[in-house]
């Protein structure tokens, strides 16, 4: 057996091993009573926008593509959304303190109109996450009337 088989087998069997450590999947309660979609009245447009650009990554619910399973795809995924809840989780919204939800709601009109969310590698794989300027619109517009009538 030569040297590139040897590696080459060696590489097999390291892929096949990671296989056995599957991380651990993000899907507890769908929704929540702390959940952003009952804290504040929200137009059924603005729920399906945020559901399909926002919430595999940043709640308690996500749908895992194929690709999640195949390690170490699935890791660097699992570490992605963990980041992401750790910023900000809509599924827990309700539990974050008053200046905490003014300054996560901030970020997310100014992340959605310098285009800075969803992140383009979501949106490579995830086509349907990609916003339209209408949406952004619409989304920036809900987020900003939800601003107002914090203060």
């Amino acid at each position: 057996m030569g040297l590139k088989t040897k590696i080459l087998l060696i590489l097999v069997v390291v892929f096949v091993v990671m296989q056995l450590f599957q991380s651990s999947k993000n899907n507890t309660a769908p929704e929540t009573s702390a959940d952003i979609f009952r804290v504040y009245p929200m137009p059924p447009n603005v729920k399906t926008i945020l559901g399909k650009a926002c919430y595999d990554c940043h709640s308690n619910s996500t749908h895992y593509p194929w690709y999640s399973y195949i390690q170490p795809f699935g890791w660097w995924l699992s570490s992605h959304i963990e980041e992401g809840k750790e910023e900000l989780n809509l599924s827990e919204f309700k539990d974050y303190s008053a200046r905490r939800r003014k300054s996560r709601l901030k970020s997310m009109a100014e992340s959605i109109e310098d285009g800075s969310m969803p992140l383009s590698s979501y949106t490579i794989i995830h086509s349907e996450a990609r916003l339209s300027s209408q949406e952004k619109e619409l989304l920036v517009k809900w987020i900003d009337s939800v601003r107002a009538s914090l203060n």
